[in-house]
C-alpha cells in the first residue's frame, strides 16, 4: 500500500472538528485519493463531545470504520482520554495543548505532538480556528496531503458568506504545519 492514513478527530462540538474532517476528505480527492469521512455527534453538538473518522488511501477503502487509528488530532482532553488508547502503537497524536496538559500523552507508546491551536489562533486573530491550527500540524506530521491542495480545498467547506475568512483560514493551517517543521 503506497498512500494510507486514517484519522479520528475529535472535540468539543463548536471547534470545528466536523469542518476539518471535511476539509481533510475534501483535499483527499482533490489529490486523487480515495476517502471516506464518518461523522459523530450527539444531540448536545455545541459543548458536547463531537468526533469523526475520516480514512485517505490510494487504493480502495475496505471499510470507513476505525477501531484502531494510525492517528488522532485532540482538541480537548476528554477527546485524549477516550481516544489515545485507541490509537496504534507508534502512531500518531496531535494534542491541543491550549487545552489539554501534555502530561497525558502516551509518549512512549505513540509519537505526541503538542500544538499550542487556541494561542496560534489567537495570534491569527479568531480563537475559532484552532481546529485550522490541528489540521495543518496534522497534515505536516503525515504529509498524506499537501498544505497547498489542504488551503485550495478551503472554498469546498467554507460557505460562499464566510469566503472572506478563507485567507485567515489558510494563514491558520500553515500555522499548524510550522509547529510540526519547529518540532522535528
Amino acid at each position: 500500500m503506497g498512500v494510507y492514513n486514517d484519522a479520528i478527530i475529535a472535540g468539543f462540538g463548536g471547534q470545528g472538528v466536523m469542518l476539518i474532517g471535511n476539509l481533510l476528505a475534501y483535499a483527499a480527492m482533490e489529490s486523487g485519493l480515495n476517502v471516506t469521512y464518518i461523522p459523530v455527534y450527539g444531540p448536545e453538538m455545541r459543548g458536547g463531545t463531537a468526533n469523526c473518522t475520516v480514512v485517505v488511501s490510494d487504493e480502495d477503502i475496505g471499510s470507513p470504520i476505525i477501531k484502531n487509528p494510525l492517528s488522532l488530532i485532540a482538541m480537548n482532553r476528554p477527546s485524549l482520554d477516550k481516544f489515545q488508547p485507541m490509537v496504534q502503537d507508534q502512531g500518531l497524536v496531535i494534542i491541543n495543548s491550549s487545552l489539554v496538559d501534555m502530561e497525558l500523552a502516551d509518549k512512549d507508546r505513540v509519537k505526541t505532538f503538542a500544538v499550542p491551536a487556541n494561542e496560534i489562533a489567537d495570534k491569527i486573530g479568531n480563537t475559532r480556528m484552532a481546529n485550522m491550527v490541528a489540521l495543518g500540524a496534522y497534515a505536516a506530521a503525515t504529509g498524506i496531503i499537501e498544505l497547498d491542495v489542504m488551503q485550495k480545498s478551503l472554498t469546498n467547506v467554507i460557505s460562499a458568506h464566510y469566503s472572506h475568512l478563507i485567507p485567515k483560514n489558510a494563514e491558520a493551517l500553515a500555522a499548524g504545519a510550522e509547529v510540526i517543521k519547529q518540532a522535528n
